[in-house]
């Protein structure tokens, strides 16, 4: 399995001046943006932070899952949600021949907590042997930073002004109790061995 971001987050959707605010930057100055760089890197270092915690995206963007094979023939969880939209399901054979699967074939089930991928017949398409299937999705709550829910945000930021205080010191930075508390209801909860 390999996830690949296709569109990454653009910086003008990210929370720079919230951000600054947050942490109590002065303002009023000429050179108010001088740290927008840093800033940028340190709300990216949380957001993926977070989104690996809690398997989920937060801005709306597009992904692509490859798979040499399924875990069920029916239907296959996407390791990400909310996902909005399956793009496009493209089979690859051995010798790298592409063959677009018909959106008949297959549909979206959006569950909130753990989307998949499903047969519209009896079975997902046959992987050819040696091959690879790939699946192009979109995910995220939306695509503006107040689309997301407020504790993700918040979560988002602490940890980023965590990152951004401790930049100097090379401590390691591990989540603090407030991030963790913010977090913790939407961790994806696992009984047994499968995903």
């Amino acid at each position: 399995m390999h996830l690949s971001e296709q569109t990454p987050i653009p910086s003008a959707a990210l929370p720079l001046a919230e951000f600054r605010a947050h942490l109590r930057l002065s303002s009023g100055f000429a050179d108010d943006t001088t740290e927008d760089g840093l800033l940028d890197t340190y709300l990216r270092a949380a957001m993926a932070t977070v989104e690996g915690r809690v398997s989920r995206a937060l801005f709306a963007r597009d992904f692509t899952l490859r798979l040499s094979h399924w875990r069920d023939g029916y239907a296959e969880r996407l390791p990400l949600a909310p996902v909005t939209a399956i793009n496009a399901v493209t089979l690859i054979a051995a010798d790298g021949a592409e063959t677009t699967v018909a959106p008949t074939r297959y549909r979206l089930d959006a569950d909130g907590m753990r989307p998949r991928i499903e047969a519209a017949g009896s079975a997902l398409p046959t992987i050819p042997t040696g091959g690879a299937v790939v699946i192009a999705f979109t995910a995220g709550f939306g695509a503006s930073w107040s689309d997301i829910p407020a504790d993700l945000r918040q979560a988002v930021l602490l940890l980023a002004a965590q990152l951004y205080e401790n930049r100097d010191s090379g401590a390691r930075a591990d989540l603090d109790f407030g991030v963790r508390a913010l977090l913790e209801r939407w961790r994806d909860i696992r009984i047994g061995g499968r995903a």
